[in-house]
């Protein structure tokens, strides 16, 4: 939960703010090296996706881990975040096995509701490991350094920051950090777990994934090259591969292609 309402003015000037947060958004791809996409708009709050995120978990977690992906896209694909229910479910609409009516529901239900507000209170209550004197100290100044962000009434994580439990501790990596110091946190806390695994191929990958981007073809399979079924959505900051199930995401693109921007599309 980073963006609420409760703890963010509105934006003076949203079209200042959002060439503002483009800068961050250009940081995150050069450290990921994933496609920049032009940011729009700056999100107004992640109330409503992150109420979708949650509910998406009653139809199951690899749904979910979907659901998620979708999401995170409006911003990071397409930079256009979704931020209102109603933007919710048009990103979410035609994900293949999602009940989107039984997901509209769920949404406005009580256990997500708390879920959701238990979630955004343990993002509030950061780890001494990311407070006060012992931030990171190294690249404390650094709007990216993972020291503990301040919001009325107190601070909450920076953006990203993984805590990780396991049978030997707990390990906080915060901020922007290379792979290896993942690996790290993982062996420090649960030094018997096997990192060695086989990476699946692109097309399995893809088949779990939905969407796929170069960066993700390098990182998280055995190939460099998408399957040969995948649609290619070619973005001006970027290849996006799609599922070929995935039609609805296709066409959500095209529509975005005609709207406004120069991106094109090849089916």
């Amino acid at each position: 939960m980073l963006f609420d309402p409760a703890e963010d003015d509105a934006a003076p000037d949203p079209d200042a703010e959002a060439v503002w947060y483009q800068s961050f958004v250009d940081g995150v791809c050069r450290h990921t090296g994933a496609p920049t996409a032009r940011l729009e708009w700056v999100c107004l709050t992640s109330w409503p996706a992150s109420l979708a995120a949650t509910a998406a978990l009653v139809q199951g977690h690899a749904l979910a881990d979907r659901v998620l992906r979708r999401l995170r896209e409006q911003t990071f694909v397409r930079g256009r975040p979704a931020d209102t229910a109603e933007a919710v479910l048009a990103a979410l609409s035609g994900l293949p096995g999602l009940d989107l009516d039984r997901l509209a529901r769920d949404v406005a239900s009580a256990d997500v509701l708390d879920r959701v507000r238990a979630d955004r209170a343990l993002t509030r209550s950061p780890a001494p490991e990311v407070c006060g004197r012992d931030a990171p100290a190294a690249d404390r100044a650094s709007p990216h350094s993972g020291a503990a962000k301040e919001v009325p009434g107190g601070f909450r994580y920076a953006l990203p920051t993984l805590v990780l439990a396991g049978p030997a501790g707990r390990a906080v990596v915060p901020g922007w950090r290379p792979l290896a110091e993942y690996v790290a946190a993982v062996q420090r806390v649960a030094p018997e777990v096997c990192l060695a695994v086989q990476q699946p191929s692109a097309e399995l990958a893809l088949a779990h994934w939905r969407t796929m981007t170069a960066p993700d073809l390098a990182l998280l399979t055995d190939d460099n090259q998408p399957p040969a079924t995948a649609l290619e959505i070619r973005l001006s900051h970027g290849s996006l591969w799609v599922h070929p199930d995935e039609s609805n995401l296709d066409r959500i693109y095209r529509q975005l292609t005609d709207s406004s921007r120069d991106d094109t599309v090849l089916p």
